[in-house]
């Protein structure tokens, strides 16, 4: 299977999981993954993460709890499909202008922020903590960029997978929360 039919299998995985969830369950599943990730939160005090698009499982009740501690929250900023990704601090009620590829994010103006916990969305991702992200290469790019950020990919269930085909630049994730689980090696 190629990168681009396993991306496909992930994505629609992962839509018909979400559309056979009712929106109390999507809820309670959005707050089990909060409380997953607030108990992975260490000593972060900038933390990184984003705001889900189509099926990816929802962020707001983790973005609530980072808001609650105090921690800085920054989203990603990108301007093109090549461009590299900067992380521009945010504040729930900041505007959201519309971005490339579905993007919403914070103002280009927006302070630029270095995280410390990079939480990341994913398509698949397996027992030793490889992700199959949707194909750009911002995230393996930022992961590189930011080698003493701990990553944590936020996800589904139902989008481990047995095994995701490592690439030389890949970079695997410290730990992965889902709705049901904390995994990490």
């Amino acid at each position: 299977m190629t990168k681009a039919q396993a991306r496909s299998a992930a994505k629609d995985r992962r839509q018909a999981f979400v559309a056979a969830l009712t929106p109390a369950e999507r809820c309670v599943a959005a707050v089990m993954l909060a409380e997953r990730v607030e108990m992975q939160l260490g000593d972060a005090r900038t933390v990184a993460l984003y705001l889900p698009i189509g099926s990816e499982i929802d962020t707001l009740p983790v973005i609530e709890r980072l808001e609650r501690r105090g921690l800085a929250i920054a989203l990603p900023h990108v301007t093109s499909r090549r461009s590299v990704m900067r992380f521009l601090a945010w504040t729930p009620g900041d505007p959201l202008p519309a971005g490339p590829m579905g993007l919403r994010q914070p103002a280009i103006d927006a302070h630029e922020l270095v995280p410390d916990l990079i939480l990341t969305p994913l398509l698949a991702f397996d027992a030793r903590l490889h992700r199959l992200g949707y194909g750009a290469g911002f995230y393996d790019r930022a992961f590189a960029a930011l080698p003493q950020a701990r990553r944590i990919g936020l996800a589904w269930s139902v989008q481990q997978v047995a095994a995701i085909a490592e690439e030389s630049w890949d970079v695997p994730l410290h730990g992965v929360a889902t709705e049901t689980d904390w995994i990490e090696t």
